[in-house]
């Protein structure tokens, strides 16, 4: 028999349209006051936002605009109802962005995840989601607590470490990218050493159907939510694996890339969040990732709308290795050498592992490029030197040729 976290989770579509809508206008009242949302928002009425299709008079928010503002101004932009020492805690992403947060019950709702993905009281959680500057390591641990699991912060790497603490201290489920179970499993076959780890609730990176398959022939059940550090939890897996959950706390809608305009259901566009969070409250917020809104509601009773999950991207950008990278930051990898007329970032598995391949028009030594392509692009990774006129005259300057399955 299926448990659910809270009622939030079985209400009718209109019960929970109303419900959002309400807490909509109070929120769009409140951001007309903030310096972020003055110009953008100020002369919008929140009581003509009635529902769902009303939300295409809003103007959608983009993550270069969220860095713009923050250069302009203090660490968030003007787009918190708090100042950046009222928060528990202040985080960094690559760009830089700084995200706040929140000790609070559950402040990026991962809970709700948790508890799908059968963790609760009872289990030990090693939470191998990094704890330095980003937020992955917190909104975890927050999320554990919520379904009072016990946590054991391991953060990434020392893997040897992390087997003997996982056999030591009997460890029931995982948190982390998906790859990185299968490193820590391998090494304790290597090591000789059995685990207990049954569970694993998984993201930042994709999880491919083999590995999902590998862990499930080792009698652990893998599910993956879709969260950022800006927004928290999306939308998650349950048990039922058919498509990805629509989180409690935010409205997702699905555009056409580049414009704040819904798609029919069904349609691959862009998802466009907005967070119902009092305290960061992003409005219309573009992700750049693309989607599409799957036709009725879970086999498991949850009757939020469901997303297929991430295919792809709006732009180039690709998350490699739980790392995105950005079409600027290739640009600046030619800048930086003056012979290179032309670069493509390659994104591949090898195993069960991605991995990054760079190739560059222009130079004669791949060698002496490795320096700068893991200084700019923040990832180690293959450099190949081609001949000039040989890289596609596409445009493209990230290839992802990763397979993600159906």
């Amino acid at each position: 028999m299926t448990t659910y976290f809270d009622d939030l989770e079985t209400r009718s579509a209109d019960e929970r349209e109303a419900a959002q809508m309400e807490a909509l206008r109070t929120q769009l009242r409140a951001v007309q006051g903030l310096r972020g949302y003055r110009d953008s928002l100020g002369l919008i009425d929140p009581s003509e936002i009635d529902g769902m299709a009303d939300l295409a008079v809003l103007p959608v928010l983009r993550k270069s605009e969220l860095g713009a503002a923050q250069g302009q101004s203090s660490p968030f932009g003007g787009f918190t109802a708090k100042t950046v020492g009222e928060f528990a805690h202040i985080f960094q992403s690559p760009g830089p962005i700084y995200e706040p947060g929140e000790i609070s019950h559950d402040w990026w709702r991962v809970g709700r995840f948790l508890h799908a993905a059968g963790i609760g009281r009872g289990d030990i959680v090693q939470n191998c989601f990094g704890y330095h500057l980003t937020p992955a390591g917190m909104i975890f641990e927050s999320g554990a607590r919520a379904v009072q699991a016990a946590v054991l912060p391991a953060g990434v790497g020392q893997t040897e470490l992390q087997v003997r603490a996982a056999a030591d201290v009997g460890t029931t489920a995982y948190a982390g990218t998906p790859d990185y179970l299968k490193v820590i499993l391998d090494k304790a076959d290597e090591m000789g050493v059995a685990l207990k780890i049954t569970k694993a609730a998984v993201g930042g990176g994709a999880l491919f159907p083999s590995l999902r398959q590998e862990y499930t022939d080792r009698g652990i059940s893998c599910l993956q939510c879709y969260a950022t550090a800006d927004l928290g939890n999306i939308a998650y897996e349950s048990p039922a694996m058919d498509g990805m959950i629509i989180d409690e706390g935010v409205i997702v809608e699905i555009v056409r890339p580049g414009t704040g305009i819904p798609v029919a259901e069904g349609e691959v566009g862009e998802v466009v969040v907005t967070s119902l969070n009092a305290d960061y409250p992003l409005i219309r917020f573009a992700t750049g990732d693309l989607s599409a809104i799957m036709e009725g509601t879970s086999p498991c009773g949850r009757t939020n709308k469901r997303i297929k999950g991430w295919m792809g991207r709006a732009d180039q950008t690709t998350k490699i290795k739980g790392m995105f990278v950005r079409p600027e930051q290739v640009a600046q990898l030619v800048a930086k050498h003056p012979e290179i007329t032309k670069a493509r970032v390659i994104a591949l598995r090898e195993g069960e592992m991605d991995v990054m391949r760079v190739q560059i028009e222009g130079g004669t030594d791949a060698s002496s490029y490795e320096g700068s392509v893991a200084e700019v692009l923040k990832l180690k990774g293959a450099v190949e030197c081609v001949p000039v006129g040989s890289l596609p005259n596409d445009g493209k300057v990230i290839d992802d040729r990763r397979s993600y399955g159906g």
